[in-house]
């Protein structure tokens, strides 16, 4: 068992910290504030080719692996989550679907420009009564001859402001007493398609959070995405790997709030000495290195897993999990040592409290997450 990382996988994480801290921590407080998204960051991305990192370099990607997509995540999030999330959206929910479902046409037609940064990658899964019971779907697509026309609405989706295209799920039939559900490749500039950036967020401020109206949208039968009827099941195995993701974002959340609580913990003297030399400050920093690195540990397994070809489902719920409730904890424990000034938004665990609390609700609430893992240990 080899707990090392690859040479390849080291020039990763030290790009990813250096980028993070020249090009994006410097002014992810004022994005927070003014919540403008961080799109001249995503273009240095892609001039760094990194939009398409862990995809075949015959489609532009990196051709790199998933760990090494985990370790960006994690290193953008370490000081603005809002950019984590960005990135691992386009990633696993906007690039992954089109290459594992696509065909070859729709794959140099859409897959590409995705990884050259020419669009940014989403999703349209959650619907307003279709969250957790991602299954009931109203959305519908009726077949017109040579052409789909799809009407419905979506929610909560990530990027689709900055998305020239964009995968989505709606009802094609009934089969007995479960619907069909069809994955389809839109167009977002189509006629009737209306995408709404409105939501006011407890936190991501600078991420963009979507509501999608369709309207009487027509596509070509050809941007049917997979198979008829299979769009529920493909949007299953494309969350697994979202969910590595999520976990990757909450243990870069939680290192940077465990990071900025050890610095304030060294400097800020009381009754005469440093915090950090208290054993009740002691003990939650230790608590908090030890939750991180098992939470490390866990989402580069659940990576290593679906590198290898082999089934990850449960790893990926469990690491997605464990890495989200510890990140609260951690967060919480981060703002608890600040005292004060931890409720203040010039000391940044403000901001991490904020913004890890998604990480429990993104990809599937923690009670979905503790289903699948009850199903796949076979309850």
């Amino acid at each position: 068992m080899n707990f090392d990382l690859t040479a390849e996988q080291h020039m990763i994480r030290k790009l990813m910290r250096d980028f993070a801290e020249g090009e994006v921590a410097p002014d992810a407080d004022e994005r927070d504030r003014t919540k403008q998204f961080p799109k001249e960051i995503f273009s240095k991305m892609a001039e760094l080719q990194l939009m398409g990192l862990p995809f075949p370099e015959k489609f532009g990607g990196g051709g790199s692996d998933t760990i090494s997509f985990a370790i960006t995540v994690e290193e953008l999030s370490r000081v603005c989550a809002s950019t984590g999330i960005t990135y691992s959206a386009h990633i696993s929910l906007g690039c992954a679907p089109i290459y594992l479902f696509g065909t070859e046409e729709q794959k140099q037609k859409y897959l590409i420009p995705l990884c050259q940064g020419e669009s940014l990658g989403a999703f349209g899964l959650t619907e307003p009564n279709a969250g957790s019971d991602a299954g009931g779907t109203k959305t519908k697509a009726v077949k017109e001859g040579n052409e789909w026309v799809i009407s419905g609405s979506k929610c909560f989706i990530t990027n689709a402001s900055y998305a020239k295209f964009l995968a989505l799920t709606a009802i094609t039939g009934n089969m007995g007493n479960t619907r069909e559900i069809t994955a389809f490749i839109v167009p977002t500039d189509a006629p009737g398609f209306t995408v709404h950036d409105q939501y006011i967020k407890m936190g991501l401020h600078s991420s963009n959070t979507t509501e999608l109206v369709l309207d009487q949208v027509r596509i070509p039968e050809h941007e049917v995405l997979g198979e008829i009827g299979k769009g529920f099941k493909q949007f299953l195995i494309t969350l697994d790997g979202g969910r590595i993701g999520i976990g990757a974002m909450a243990v870069g959340i939680a290192q940077g709030a465990y990071e900025l609580a050890l610095q304030y913990a060294r400097e800020r003297v009381q009754f005469g000495q440093s915090l950090s030399k208290f054993q009740v400050i002691q003990h939650k920093l230790a608590d908090m290195h030890m939750q991180i690195e098992l939470a490390r540990t866990m989402v580069y397994k659940a990576a290593w897993l679906k590198d290898q070809g082999r089934k990850f489902t449960k790893e990926a719920s469990m690491c997605k999990l464990y890495a989200s409730e510890i990140a609260m904890n951690v967060c919480n424990q981060a703002v608890q040592i600040h005292g004060g000034w931890g409720y203040m938004h010039d000391y940044k665990v403000e901001r991490f409290f904020r913004d890890v609390k998604l990480t429990e609700i993104g990809e599937g609430t923690s009670e979905i997450q503790r289903n699948i893992i009850a199903r796949e240990i076979g309850c």
